[in-house]
């Protein structure tokens, strides 16, 4: 639990102090590998919740199995680490037993679209109000480098020594086909993790985010693409609402619908400008679904807000069932429960 401190910033609105980033760093030492994606995620995360004014006593983790699955030792909340797969179902269970709570989820593309796939799609489905992040490095690192649900076809390790022959799954394209409100996708190291972390967690429903995350021991580089300071903003899509698709380090490329309603990568300046562009627009899900489903290298990678739409919770539906129950046929008590209906007395 907090205390107030003598001349701490305050919170007008509560009259208790205000967090910072460090006040969210719990006193475990963090064990992850050095150089691990995690460490950046984690650093974000903690900046993000003290500014969304969170409360530690009110703040809740739960996590299911994998690297990534050590975050809550490593926020000063309260926390579950759960079992394999199984952190959205947890997480509902805590945000129905108290919907006041704030609750995250920390899942991988392992942890979450295999084992976790069924409780994930289920939970989006629902409309949860659950802040849902799965970090996506590509590979199971936590079990020593074999090939996961979002490895690309041809990946070698030691469960697939010969190449995998999956199809990878789109970890965003499954949150829109599983009707979640809100689908983003950010990246480790990038300067628009912390605005679509805060975007998230404002938001009222199941806010899913995929995070592109370098394992460095088992998958080293395999979003490069994506981070290198001096190629990146060529590989990348940045999407605001509103406005149209423009990338590449001089803003002189875009993203162009041909007759056949396909998008095709275009250069400004040959006949197109700005205006004949596609323009984002985050409430439209066909468009996000199609944006889910570019990838690299035939197309830059949209990061940002890919869908968002207001819709209710499946918290405050509950609640409004159970009053309603109280109000039509009375508080009840479980004698009555045990009494009612076919009772059977035996000799």
């Amino acid at each position: 639990m907090t205390t107030a401190t003598p001349n701490a910033p305050t919170s007008p609105a509560s009259h208790l102090p205000v967090l910072t980033a460090k006040d969210f760093a719990s006193d475990q030492d963090v064990r992850w590998c050095p150089g691990c994606g995690d460490y950046a995620i984690l650093n974000q995360v903690r900046k993000v919740v003290a500014k969304l004014g969170n409360r530690k006593e009110s703040t809740v983790f739960v996590s299911g199995i994998g690297c990534s699955s050590r975050f809550p030792y490593y926020m000063e909340t309260y926390g579950f680490h759960s079992i394999h797969g199984r952190a959205p179902a947890l997480a509902t269970g805590v945000k129905i037993a108290n919907p006041d709570l704030d609750v995250w989820v920390v899942t991988g593309d392992g942890d979450g679209l295999s084992i976790g796939g069924n409780h994930l799609i289920h939970t989006l489905r629902r409309n949860v109000n659950l802040k849902i992040m799965l970090f996506n490095n590509r590979i199971y690192g936590l079990t020593k480098g074999q090939y996961s649900p979002t490895s690309e076809e041809g990946k070698k390790t030691p469960s697939s020594p010969m190449g995998s022959i999956d199809m990878p799954l789109s970890a965003c394209s499954v949150a829109l086909a599983s009707e979640a409100s809100f689908v983003a996708r950010a990246i480790d190291v990038d300067k628009d993790l912390p605005n679509i972390l805060e975007q998230a967690g404002q938001h009222k429903g199941s806010a899913f985010v995929e995070i592109y995350q370098d394992c460095n021991v088992f998958n080293h580089h395999a979003f490069e693409y994506a981070t290198n300071k001096d190629s990146k903003e060529e590989h990348l899509v940045r999407l605001e609402h509103g406005k149209p698709m423009v990338f590449g380090k001089n803003k002189d490329k875009g993203i162009f619908l041909d007759h056949r309603r396909k998008p095709r990568v275009v250069e400004l300046g040959k006949g197109l400008t700005e205006d004949d562009l596609l323009v984002h627009d985050m409430h439209d899900e066909s468009l996000a679904y199609m944006l889910s489903r570019m990838s690299y290298p035939e197309f830059p990678e949209p990061v940002g807000v890919l869908y968002r739409i207001a819709d209710d919770c499946y918290e405050d539906l509950l609640t409004k069932q159970v009053t309603d129950a109280i109000e039509s046929r009375g508080e009840g008590t479980l004698e009555s429960l045990l009494n009612s209906g076919e009772v059977y007395e035996v000799a």
